[in-house]
């Protein structure tokens, strides 16, 4: 770890969105200058409003949170702000200075080669694949030289070529990054130490070195606080049985029994909070439309993008998919594939055919789907013919969505939380067709066996966008579209 001046120094900094429910409980730690932190901690536990307190658009309700004199600071968020998407290239990056620079096209040409992109100055940022754009808010970032940067799930919608090279950037990087991420094997590659955001006791705990060992160090300390309480629980119930049994003798077997009060007090004060290891979901089943007869989808054509045009390929044998399969579709960023899932999810790819009646179920990466204005119980009773309290609430908790996460609008939600509101939504929708567009981001990587598992057992069909290849390993892909192959 580095030993340079401290560059973020949280003082007993407590915040919280709703009065005694508090997100940050007296937060300590310092980042020092030229070190990589991650910060990991469950969906919704609050890895995000660290960024905002950081940046200062968020301000503590009590303790300190300070930056070193004249620090500057950029963030590359997690999804590209909707007020943005209308925005040409060199509009998109002119906002990131306060004054005209004559020279920003040549910077924005010189950021867009370390991110590994090529955009033409006057394209909209909402012609942009998901990858792409993610690449678009790193080097927003980058291209104001901050002193500290803040990566907000940096490797959401990237492909693999895309992950190394970022990979390889931060390990080179000079300056103090933090990193907010799911992804365990990137985190690994370049971590100095890490931040661990505790859900239930709402404090941060430091850790020195790589990300591996900080699990390790956190897992080994919730057993040794474990096995403190329960020794200690067992000593406090012997006592307890002592004195049941003196209290009721007299002379010396009394005060014996005083002596063992004052021991159980002693011992309970002793107690230590334990830690408890993230929230997982548990397993659940995603229920599929039972009516549909014969194919459910056919892809005859299908469109690539290619030097920023898009042309459509016929493919020699027409793709036909049935229930019970899963189509996997394939390419490196900006090649098309969020395009076709868009097309054909709202109806306007005539290269495919959706069987008629067949309900289909969308997760877009950007949560499009969703209402951000709606409350998050409306997004899911939505998703029903007759809305019914119990199911809704019943189905939520399953995806660790309580009763008061449900009154808030989808758009204050964690984007963890709103990606497990989507499949929260797909168990009360029982879809004939899943169209899941990089289906992992935001997620928590403890869900991610439990909704693959899902995923496989799922009785409709699903065509599917990933580049996690952990995640695809756990589901028996039935046939792959590799759109760099036509």
């Amino acid at each position: 770890m580095s030993s340079g001046n401290v560059l973020v120094r949280f003082d007993n900094a407590t915040f919280h969105y709703i009065p005694n429910k508090p997100i940050l409980n007296e937060a300590n730690f310092s980042v020092r200058e030229n070190t990589k932190i991650t910060i990991m901690g469950q969906n919704g536990v609050g890895k995000s409003t660290i960024f905002k307190l950081i940046t200062g658009e968020l301000k503590p309700e009590s303790g300190l949170v300070s930056t070193g004199v004249d620090t500057t600071i950029a963030i590359a968020n997690q999804v590209m702000q909707r007020e943005n998407l209308e925005k040409t290239v060199e509009n998109f990056f002119a906002a990131a200075f306060s004054e005209k620079l004559y020279s920003l096209p040549k910077q924005i040409k010189n950021i867009l080669d370390v991110v590994h992109l090529e955009a033409p100055l006057d394209k909209k940022i909402k012609e942009f694949s998901g990858g792409q754009q993610a690449r678009l808010l790193l080097a927003y970032a980058l291209i104001q030289e901050p002193d500290i940067l803040l990566l907000d799930e940096p490797t959401n919608n990237l492909d693999a070529a895309g992950i190394d090279h970022l990979t390889q950037f931060l390990i080179a990087y000079p300056k103090t990054c933090l990193v907010i991420s799911h992804d365990a094997n990137f985190l690994n590659a370049f971590t100095d130490g890490v931040l661990y955001v505790d859900s239930f006791t709402h404090k941060v705990e430091q850790y020195v070195g790589n990300y591996y060992e900080a699990l390790y160090e956190i897992e080994a300390q919730i057993e040794r606080e474990r096995a403190k309480n329960a020794q200690l629980k067992k000593s406090i119930q012997d006592r307890k049985d002592k004195i049941n049994f003196f209290s009721h003798k007299g002379g010396k077997m009394r005060k014996l029994a005083s002596k063992l009060r004052d021991q159980v007090e002693e011992a309970e004060e002793e107690m230590v909070d334990e830690r408890r290891e993230d929230k997982t979901i548990n397993s659940f089943v995603l229920p599929a439309q039972t009516d549909v007869v014969g194919p459910v989808v056919e892809i005859n054509s299908i469109g690539t993008i290619k030097g920023h045009k898009l042309v459509h390929h016929k493919l020699t044998i027409p793709l036909v998919l049935r229930k019970k399969e899963v189509l996997l579709i394939k390419g490196p960023n900006g090649i098309g594939k969020s395009t076709f899932l868009r097309a054909l999810f709202d109806g306007s790819e005539k290269g495919a055919t959706i069987t008629k009646d067949v309900t289909v179920a969308y997760y877009a990466q950007d949560f499009s789907g969703l209402d951000f204005k709606k409350t998050a119980y409306d997004a899911l009773a939505e998703m029903m013919p007759e809305p019914w309290n119990q199911e809704i609430y019943s189905t939520a908790a399953q995806f660790l969505l309580s009763s008061e996460t449900l009154r808030n609008p989808v758009g204050a939600l964690s984007e963890g939380q709103k990606g497990l509101l989507c499949y929260a939504r797909f168990v009360l929708q029982k879809p004939g067709l899943l169209i899941m567009d990089e289906p992992t981001n935001h997620i928590n990587f403890r869900h991610l066996p439990v909704i693959a598992e899902a995923l496989d057992a799922f009785e409709g069909a699903v065509i599917m966008v990933s580049h996690a290849e952990e995640f695809l390993s756990q589901i028996t892909l039935d046939q792959t579209l590799d759109l760099s192959t036509l």
